[in-house]
């Protein structure tokens, strides 16, 4: 038989957990939030998050390139006369390991004037990245992995959203090391300036899926630090697994518009 103490120590521990999610669910149905995922962008200003621009110190932004503007969080060259390689990121203020992130994104607008060919329409969500502020200052990319954000060219090639990039890491596909510093996804070329949503599974280093529009374009695993673009002096060794890190958005020429973004933390 259970002692009556116990039993009621038991039934009061249980109360307590039923009400705790009984006001969340409700505090969710009020705001209109679906259960479990929680927003990272307020929509108001950039509390929480902070900039990395190549040739500037952590937290410096002198051109507000990441501006909120109408409940939109914004990457804008309106203050940039033109590009001198001032690849930019926005850091959120923690590290994440096993979660889904969504949000939504969208091209508006011309490249800034001196951008690289290859970034027109060309944007992303860095992830599993090393901290904004341990990057040297002229470093143009976290060591990270890349949620490649594409658009179309107008031309009729394929421009597929979704892809993943490797900046100081390397990924598996299936059993295999990839050696390439970006991989294509199945994802559609999506043309104009509609509002895409965007969604990463991320569990640790064992599985990341890349998903658009609902379906899963990309799949792959085992991330490490290796390959192109690790700095002479990064602590880790090349081989290193990466199952943590903090999220960034980035600015890489076109402007882009980033909403509605939002975590579902699975630890």
């Amino acid at each position: 038989m259970v002692p009556f103490k116990s039993l009621f120590l038991f039934l009061a521990f249980l109360s307590v957990i039923l009400s705790g999610f009984l006001l969340n669910r409700n505090h969710h149905s009020r705001d209109g939030q679906e259960p479990g995922w929680v927003s990272l962008f307020n929509g108001k200003d950039l509390d929480g998050w902070f900039p990395k621009l190549a040739g500037y110190e952590f937290m410096e932004d002198p051109y507000n390139t990441f501006r909120v503007e109408d409940g939109v969080l914004k990457v804008s060259y309106a203050e940039y006369d033109t590009f001198r390689g001032e690849f930019g990121h926005l850091f959120y203020k923690k590290a994440f390991s096993h979660y889904r992130l969504r949000l939504e994104y969208r091209f508006v607008g011309e490249q800034v004037a001196g951008g690289p060919g290859w970034a027109y329409r060309n944007n992303g969500i860095m992830f599993h990245a090393q901290p904004g502020g341990s990057m040297e200052v002229d470093q143009r990319f976290p060591v990270s992995l890349e949620f490649q954000l594409l658009g179309g060219d107008g031309s009729g090639n394929p421009r597929p959203s979704g892809n993943v990039c490797t900046p100081g890491t390397n990924v598996y596909i299936a059993d295999t090391l990839a050696g390439q510093h970006c991989i294509q996804s199945s994802g559609p070329t999506i043309e104009g300036d509609e509002w895409v949503q965007a969604e990463l599974y991320v569990d640790r280093d064992r599985i990341i899926h890349h998903i658009i529009k609902g379906d899963t374009v990309l799949t792959y695993s085992r991330p490490e630090i290796g390959g192109r673009s690790l700095p002479e002096d990064y602590p880790a060794e090349e081989g290193t697994p990466v199952d943590v890190g903090y999220i960034a958005l980035q600015a890489e020429t076109t402007p882009t518009e980033f909403r509605k973004i939002e975590i579902m933390v699975l630890d």
